[in-house]
């Protein structure tokens, strides 16, 4: 019988029960606007001030340092185009990020580029990490922010973000941390990180989509994205949305009591790798051990990944073969193409990327299909067919 399979938590996660539990009340009793002055909107924003300091107790920040947002789309935004726009005063006109960020940044940083800002993209080495030579050399004393992501959403590779944080202030700089991908797989510990911004999205850790937050370290000061009325401490317009701000809370509680078992995910992780890095001419993308726990990213040759997922979603399995934000799009992945992977191999990646829920028997399963599949595709490919000629 045909096992289903999600293998595909770096695009999304489905909303936990415990954290449906946890947002209920909020839809059915405690539904008032926390800006309201009667009791039901009292009530509401002491429920709002509850859950941001307990996301602050996750983090290791203070709960003023906390701003919801839509989601890290938005956060991405806020952070870029806020401080450049602030530092901007203070001839600071320079911003600084890296060629494997999501798209969300640096579309950002491209749409800045046409108000008159410049913009350095620094490379990386070929397991996904910023060079950081080259990041020293390209940050002035005219940059205003370095944006650099904690862990890459397609390959799962770690920065050195306490690094980047260094070189950052030494010229006084800002530093924003894209954590979309990291929070909830790496112990963050904002007290330490020496971060002054870091942008995360609920749907990505058990929580709804549509809820985030950008934390800003007290004393840094950004422009406004979205105008509105006195939310946020004016910092964010718009009605809180108290029940998304709850599942967030509680999703990110549960995250860190269970951080225990990402050795479990891990050890997955790392039979995938070497299961699938075992069928000829394929690679592992991405840093073998500064990875994230649950992501693996392997790429095949003479193949086409959209193939391979269409054949793995009819044995289902969900899969994917990059960021689910550019999946719409036939170029390889920018990420791949960074870290030097051919451009014809780029198009045969394949990302898995395991949860918590994931089980030792559907990591079997996944093993069990993707050799036949791969097969199977290679079977039909003119170019595999030379390579069979070739071996004879």
């Amino acid at each position: 019988m045909k096992r289903f399979v999600y293998a595909d938590n770096a695009a999304t996660t489905p909303v936990s029960r415990e954290v449906l539990d946890a947002m209920l009340p909020c839809f059915e009793r405690d539904f008032g606007n926390p800006s309201s002055q009667h009791s039901l909107g009292i009530e509401a924003k002491d429920i709002l001030d509850d859950a941001r300091a307990r996301i602050a107790a996750v983090l290791g920040c203070r709960a003023d340092e906390i701003y919801f947002t839509s989601g890290g789309t938005e956060s991405d935004n806020w952070a870029i185009k806020g401080a450049a726009m602030r530092m901007r005063a203070k001839g600071r006109t320079h911003i600084v990020t890296s060629k494997i960020e999501h798209h969300a940044v640096l579309h950002t940083c491209e749409a800045l580029e046409k108000e008159g800002f410049e913009v350095s993209y620094v490379g990386v080495d070929s397991d996904g990490v910023v060079d950081l030579n080259e990041l020293r050399s390209v940050v002035t004393d005219k940059t205003a922010v370095v944006a650099i992501m904690y862990a890459n959403n397609e390959i799962g590779t770690i920065e050195p973000i306490e690094e980047i944080a260094e070189i950052a202030h030494a010229k006084g700089a800002l530093c924003f941390t894209d954590a979309v991908q990291a929070v909830g797989n790496v112990d963050i510990d904002l007290s330490k990180s020496g971060v002054d911004m870091l942008a995360l999205s609920g749907h990505k850790l058990h929580a709804p989509k549509g809820i985030g937050l950008l934390y800003i370290r007290k004393g840094v000061v950004i422009s406004n994205l979205i105008e509105g009325g006195g939310q946020e401490k004016r910092k964010r317009g718009g009605t809180e949305n108290l029940p998304y701000i709850v599942g967030l809370a509680r999703a990110l509680e549960i995250a860190k009591e269970k951080m225990p078992d990402l050795e479990r995910v891990a050890a997955m992780r790392d039979r995938l790798i070497e299961a699938l890095t075992a069928i000829p001419y394929s690679s592992l993308n991405g840093h073998r051990t500064k990875r994230l726990p649950g992501l693996v990213n392997v790429g095949f040759e003479f193949i086409e990944g959209e193939s391979m997922l269409m054949w793995l979603d009819m044995a289902g399995i969900c899969a994917s073969t990059g960021s689910a934000c550019s999946s719409a799009s036939l170029d390889p992945s920018h990420v791949l193409l960074a870290t030097g992977v051919p451009h014809e191999r780029a198009h045969g990646s394949l990302r898995l990327s395991l949860s918590h829920d994931t089980t030792d028997a559907d990591v079997d399963y996944i093993i069990e299909n993707v050799a036949p599949i791969v097969e199977k595709l290679r079977n039909m490919s003119p170019l595999w067919e030379d390579v069979v000629k070739n071996k004879k």
